[in-house]
């Protein structure tokens, strides 16, 4: 048997890292997911907050390609952090993701029965979930060129299941697109009423979850051939076909549905316009690929949150013989295969939990990554920490104070947000810096200094 290799291989390109990162974002688990819940809440509003979310996600992008550029490792945003505002905020921000990428894997898993549930109802939803999570953690021990690959085919069916909905939408609309931005409406029990501001506010919060994912791209920077010069163009060639795989069927699902109130207070509006335009065999096919989608985004996360977890181990963040394990690397394949099949047990055993109570547990975490990554690159040019990275965001400062701006309303959204849960998730995450700040005082500090490691190109 070969000998393990001593650090990740890079073998990837940007199309490589591409394929990833947009099966990360899974622009079809949004569309068919998450986007209904924002058109229940603000109606043709969801137009004006894909708009601002997409504002913020260009923000946004431009600090993780600058970011990126400058430490393309694999644990991520908390080793920008760390090099920029210290061990203890990066820290926090490295257990702010472990719950964050943690609870992802069982969340998608546990959605797919409700999708398939118009092709085959009565699946059960932890069996199938568990099924997922084992298959896709096996398939993530593979090389990770073979990853990408295979990631980049399943895209290929998301991208033509929404490429279906934008057609069906657009063919034949029968309103016009103007109108949403002048005179947004929403259902309610009355029928069509004006959507107001906050309501705009509210979708904006869940449309930058939709969005979110093409920071991913940095957790396979040490696979990645010449990632210092390279990871911003997979980031925001990222970010550009998420905007316009998520954009376009939600415009032409709202322009082409017959019935509009009906279309917003639909749980899935966009199958139901599949259907009604297309027939029941073309619906049941898009709701294969949405699932191939998901199935897709587990692959991909998995393979992720390996890397992340590699990487925390390394700075030897949990002791013998976690960190051991978590560094060890397939003779074969090159995958830190201990740490997957670890990942997929904990994703196997979070699949017994509620949904409800996983999305809790998660937190509101993006709010703080985004924060705190923001933070990183405003003192990293200040200090000159940044200074080597091979890109430098455009209008700087522009970007991290408005993304900073936008996370403080959507920290205030979730607050105000009792009935849903919003405010529980923002207090987990308080709950989460936290333990975070605690385990790096009373047991880091007290084994030595914990310092994050930048492996050599």
């Amino acid at each position: 048997m070969p000998e393990p290799p001593s650090r990740l291989v890079r073998s990837l390109g940007v199309f490589g890292v591409l394929f990833l990162t947009l099966s990360v974002t899974t622009p079809a688990s949004s569309v068919f997911v998450i986007i209904p819940g924002m058109l229940q809440v603000a109606g043709t509003g969801a137009i004006w907050a894909l708009i601002l979310a997409g504002i913020v996600c260009v923000a946004t992008a431009f600090i993780y390609a600058e970011l990126s550029s400058a430490w393309p490792v694999a644990g991520g945003e908390y080793v920008a952090v760390a090099h920029t505002l210290g061990p203890l905020a990066g820290f926090v921000m490295l257990g702010v993701n472990v719950f964050n990428n943690i609870f992802f894997v069982p969340v998608a898993a546990l959605g797919i029965s409700a999708v398939l549930s118009t092709i085959a109802p009565g699946l059960p939803q932890v069996p199938v979930a568990i099924a997922v999570v084992v298959g896709a953690t096996f398939v993530a021990i593979l090389r990770i060129r073979i990853n990408a690959w295979m990631t980049g085919i399943f895209l290929l069916f998301e991208v033509l299941a929404l490429i279906v909905v934008a057609v069906l939408g657009f063919h034949g609309a029968a309103r016009s697109a103007a109108e949403f931005l002048t005179a947004p409406v929403m259902s309610s029990p009355v029928g069509l009423v004006p959507t107001s501001l906050t309501q705009i506010g509210l979708a904006t919060s869940i449309a930058i979850f939709a969005l979110n994912g093409y920071g991913s791209a940095v957790y396979f920077g040490e696979e990645m051939h010449d990632a210092s010069r390279s990871i911003s163009r997979a980031i925001l060639a990222a970010l550009v076909l998420t905007l316009l795989l998520e954009v376009l069927p939600v415009l032409g699902g709202l322009m082409g549905a017959g019935d509009l109130a009906a279309f917003l207070s639909a749980d899935d509006p966009f199958g139901l316009l599949v259907a009604a335009r297309g027939g029941d065999t073309l619906a049941d096919w898009v709701a294969i690929g949405v699932v191939i989608a998901i199935v897709n985004a587990v692959i991909a996360w998995v393979l992720a949150c390996a890397r992340f977890f590699y990487g925390t181990a390394r700075d030897g963040s949990w002791g013998r013989p976690l960190d051991r394990w978590l560094t060890t690397l397939h003779p074969r394949f090159g995958s830190p295969w201990i740490g997957t099949l670890l990942i997929g047990a904990i994703g196997v055993a979070c699949c017994f939990l509620p949904i409800q109570l996983l999305l809790i547990l998660s937190g509101t975490g993006l709010i703080v990554i985004y924060a705190g990554i923001c933070i990183a690159a405003i003192v990293g040019r200040r200090t000159g920490r940044t200074a080597h990275a091979h890109y430098r965001m455009p209008f700087y400062p522009i970007a991290p104070i408005l993304t900073l701006v936008a996370l403080a309303g959507v920290a205030w959204t979730s607050w105000i947000d009792v009935e849903e849960g919003g405010r529980a998730a923002l207090i987990m995450t308080g709950v989460q810096i936290a333990l975070s700040a605690g385990y790096y005082w009373f047991v880091l500090r007290r084994r030595g200094n914990w310092e994050v490691q930048i492996p050599s190109s």
